[in-house]
């Protein structure tokens, strides 16, 4: 299992993980596309933009590997802002490939585009 060096652990603040320490011993925990529904909690809402915004961050529009990414996490992006880099798509496995649709990402998250988010990511060009 790949370990993301650099991204963070969690949401700040709370104990909504945004990745593994270790590989689970029962198993990978499958990715599973959750619905989100607006009346989901504001919390909720601000650990899924704070979570793409350090995919975004880390990772762009390139694909990446699940690794130690936290499944409960990308699952509530998997489909939509989060989907499968590649037809061999393994929702079982840590080495499955995503990548971030960033025209979804920006539907959806507009204010990690336009700057206005505390976890919007530095579009800038070095």
């Amino acid at each position: 299992m790949l370990k993301h060096r650099g991204f963070p652990g969690r949401f700040p603040g709370t104990d909504f993980q945004f990745t593994i320490r270790r590989a689970n011993p029962k198993g990978v925990t499958p990715l599973v596309a959750r619905k989100r529904f607006a009346d989901r909690r504001l919390i909720d809402r601000r650990a899924d933009e704070a979570f793409l915004g350090a995919l975004i961050a880390h990772f762009g529009d390139e694909p990446f590997e699940r690794g130690n990414l936290d499944a409960g996490r990308l699952s509530w992006l998997l489909g939509r802002e989060v989907v499968p880099a590649s037809e061999s798509f393994d929702p079982v496995s840590y080495d499955a490939l995503l990548r971030v649709d960033m025209r979804a990402a920006e539907a959806a998250f507009p204010q990690l585009f336009d700057g206005s988010s505390e976890f919007a990511f530095d579009t800038r060009e070095e």
